[in-house]
């Protein structure tokens, strides 16, 4: 859930649809280009979500574009920021004929990861803007709590001892 308080051009921003009007719930599937992301953050210009980075990860992934429920129309610029330290991303303008463009940023240091949508300098019109399949890469952190699978047993007999061996599927 985002930090502090999300900022939306129109509506609540939407988890796993599209920014829809001005309910809770009311938009479509994420949809760009064609393809539709069963994940993700329906927003609309201007936007400002804000997320805790937790320990262990390294990058946000996202494919990003102006939502097909505006048809042609939207233009939107999106934006990846440390904090309000720096950008680490910024697209180039966006709009509903365009495909949804790949993004990964690395989050290495960072422990606020703002996603930002600008209206592109001309309005917010039909600018419903999507974070498809919105992401972090973490690594597992804390201690190892999976059983290790033994096999290949074998006890060697020796005249007052004996000497088992055995592998495992841990390093």
């Amino acid at each position: 859930s985002p930090t502090g308080t999300p900022v939306n051009g129109w509506g609540p921003f939407e988890r796993d649809r599209s920014d829809g009007q001005a309910a809770a719930g009311d938009g479509g599937p994420i949809t760009i280009g064609g393809v539709t992301s069963v994940k993700g953050l329906g927003v609309h210009a201007a936007s400002d979500l804000r997320f805790s980075v937790p320990a262990g990860c390294s990058t946000f992934s996202a494919s990003v574009g102006v939502d097909d429920e505006v048809g042609a129309n939207g233009s939107v610029v999106f934006e990846v920021w440390n904090g309000t330290a720096s950008r680490l991303y910024q697209s180039a303008t966006k709009t509903g004929s365009d495909a949804a463009t790949a993004v990964s940023v690395p989050l290495s240091g960072v422990s606020t990861v703002r996603l930002v949508v600008t209206d592109a300098g001309n309005g917010i019109n039909y600018d419903h803007a999507d974070w498809a399949d919105a992401k972090l890469a973490c690594t597992a952190s804390g201690p190892d709590t999976f059983a290790p699978v033994v096999s290949g047993v074998v006890a060697t007999p020796g005249s007052t001892s004996a000497t088992v061996t055995w592998s495992t599927n841990e390093p």
